[in-house]
C-alpha cells in the first residue's frame, strides 16, 4: 500500500537504537583482533547472558534459529519423535522440531496470552511425545508452572522459546531459566540485538556440553579435525557478541522503555470500542517486545483496513503469524489437520503497531491519533 506522506514522516514497526556502550565495545573487538567466535568477547557475552536469564550456561549461536535446533538435539530429540508446539507462533519454531527428524503436534494458544493452551498440549500428548516447546509470545511468559506439571507427569522435556522475551519474568523469575533448555534471539529487531544471533540458556551441564559441541562442528575432544558425530557451524562472532555485550549493560532502560511505550498505547487506545489490547496474566512482567493488538467486531474497520488505512499515513504494522499448521511446508509433509479455532482468529484478527526502541513520544501520539480517527472519534 502506497504511502501518502514523506519518507522522512514514515513511523517503521520497529526501529532499533544502538548505544554508544554498545559501539564502544565492537570498536575494542575490532581493535583487540578477535573477529571470530574463538575470541574471549564470546565467552564473556554467555556468561553475562545467561547469569541475566538466571541459567548456569550459555552457549552462543549465529540465529535464533539454530539457537533452538541446537537445544533440541541437545535434549535428544531425533527422528521420530513428537514435540508439542503452539499453533501460534512464527514458523522457524517449528522448522527447527523438523530439523532434527521430528513431528511438530500444533496446538491451540490461550485467547489472552496467544501462548501454548496446557489443557490443548495435554491432550496432543502420544507415546512418541518427548517435547514441549513454550514459546513466550510478543513478550508474555507462557503458563510455565502448568507446563512444568505436565512435562514432570509424563517425563517430557520442556523449551524455552525465549526469542521474544528478554527481561521478561514468570512469577519473579527469569524467562530463559525456566525450562530444561532455552533459545533466545539477538535478531535486528529483538530487545538486546546482534544484528543476527542467537544464545542457549540451561542449568543442565550435559546439555549445555552437547550444545556446545554441536554448535561447533563436533570436534573430538582433545583432537581438533576429527568428528565421530555430524555438528554444525553455528558459531557466533566475536563482533556480534561485542554488540551484545553493549546492548546487556543497558537491558534495564530498554525494558522500561518497551513499557514504557505499552503503557502510553493503553492510555491512548484504551477507550475505543473494538480493540484488544495487550494482556498480562497475574505473576508475569510482560517487556511488550511488541505492542499487538487485536481488531474486533466493534471496530467500524477489519484489521486488512485499518493496516491499510495506517500505511497511507506512513504508519508501518505487521500482520500476526499464520497458523503453523496451515502452512504449505507443514501439510506437505505432515497432512491435513484440524485449524486450532484460536489461532485463526487472531491471526485473521491481529496485528502489531509500531514499537520499536526509537519511537518518539510524538510518533506514539500520533499513531494513537490516526487511530482514534479512523475509529470515528
Amino acid at each position: 500500500m502506497t504511502s501518502k506522506v514523506d519518507a522522512s514522516e514514515r513511523i517503521p514497526v520497529n526501529q532499533p537504537v544502538v548505544s554508544e556502550a554498545a559501539k564502544q565495545r565492537v570498536m575494542q573487538t575490532l581493535a583487540s583482533g578477535w573477529l571470530s567466535g574463538a575470541g574471549p568477547v564470546v565467552a564473556e557475552f554467555e556468561q553475562a547472558f545467561a547469569a541475566c536469564v538466571g541459567a548456569t550456561h550459555g552457549v552462543a549461536t549465529g540465529s535464533g534459529t539454530t539457537a533452538l535446533h541446537l537445544a533440541l538435539c541437545a535434549a535428544g530429540i531425533a527422528a521420530g519423535d513428537e514435540v508439542i508446539v503452539p499453533d501460534f507462533t512464527i514458523f522457524a519454531t517449528l522448522a527447527a522440531v523438523m530439523y532434527c527428524g521430528a513431528r511438530p503436534v500444533c496446538v491451540d494458544v490461550d485467547p489472552r496470552t496467544f501462548t501454548i493452551d496446557p489443557a490443548a498440549a495435554r491432550a496432543a500428548i502420544s507415546a512418541r511425545t518427548r517435547a514441549i516447546i513454550a514459546v513466550h509470545i510478543y513478550g508474555h511468559s507462557a503458563d510455565m508452572n502448568a507446563l512444568r506439571e505436565l512435562a514432570t507427569d509424563h517425563q517430557l522435556i520442556l523449551i524455552e522459546d525465549a526469542a521474544q522475551a528478554h527481561g521478561a519474568r514468570y512469577r519473579g523469575r527469569p524467562c530463559g531459566g525456566l525450562g530444561d533448555v532455552a533459545a533466545f534471539s539477538f535478531y535486528g529487531n529483538k530487545l538486546i540485538s546482534t544484528g543476527e544471533g542467537g544464545m542457549v540458556t540451561t542449568s543442565n551441564p550435559q546439555i549445555a556440553a552437547r550444545a556446545r559441541s554441536l554448535g561447533d562442528m563436533a570436534h573430538r575432544p582433545g583432537q581438533r579435525f576429527c568428528h565421530d558425530q555430524l555438528g554444525y557451524s553455528y558459531r557466533m562472532s566475536s563482533l556480534q557478541a561485542a554488540l551484545g555485550l553493549g546492548q546487556l549493560s543497558g537491558i534495564e532502560a530498554l525494558i522500561a522503555r518497551k513499557r514504557w511505550i505499552a503503557e502510553r498505547y493503553k492510555r491512548g487506545l484504551g477507550s475505543i470500542p473494538g480493540l484488544r489490547l495487550p494482556h498480562a496474566q497475574p505473576g508475569v512482567f510482560n517487556v511488550y517486545w511488541m505492542v499487538a493488538i487485536v481488531v474486533e467486531d466493534g471496530f467500524p474497520l477489519d484489521r486488512d483496513q485499518l493496516r491499510d488505512a495506517l500505511a497511507r499515513d506512513g504508519i508501518e504494522t505487521r500482520d500476526f503469524f499464520q497458523p503453523c499448521s496451515q502452512q504449505p511446508a507443514y501439510r506437505e509433509r505432515f497432512g491435513d489437520c484440524a485449524e486450532s479455532p484460536v489461532t485463526a482468529d487472531i491471526a485473521r484478527r491481529g496485528l502489531y503497531l509500531p514499537s520499536g526502541l526509537a519511537l518518539t513520544a510524538a510518533q506514539l501520539d500520533r499513531v494513537c491519533a490516526a487511530i482514534e480517527r479512523l475509529a470515528g472519534r
